[in-house]
């Protein structure tokens, strides 16, 4: 599974920003698809996950801001982030589990919340 993120740069806090992240390669619908985020000096962490049924986790700090959906037809994973604020900086990873495929991961964009 190859996996392309693009969106990401630069924004004033309380602004909003999408990503998106599609998964090519002889594959069918991933099971799970979502986003994880790295600050500097921090630990990756999960942002939120979809599954194929369309059932979503989120991190307690992005809940009732980020909205995570997919395109199962495109495995096409999309984060929509609203009210962002500057601990929200990160390196943005789109990640894809799957039984058949195993796990992959996209190769990062930059969000930087700063005004």
């Amino acid at each position: 599974v190859q996996l392309q993120a693009s969106g990401g740069g630069l924004v004033q806090p309380g602004e909003s920003l999408g990503l998106s992240c599609a998964a090519s390669g002889s594959i069918f619908t991933i099971a799970v698809m979502g986003w994880y985020r790295q600050a500097p000096g921090k630990q990756r962490e999960l942002v939120a996950i979809i599954t194929s049924g369309g059932s979503t986790t989120y991190a307690d700090s992005v809940k009732g801001r980020f909205t995570i959906s997919r395109d199962n037809a495109k495995n096409t994973v999309y984060l929509q982030m609203s009210s962002l604020k500057p601990e929200d900086t990160a390196v943005y990873y789109c990640k894809t589990t799957d039984l058949r495929y195993g796990t992959s991961w996209g190769q990062g964009t930059l969000v930087t919340v700063s005004s």
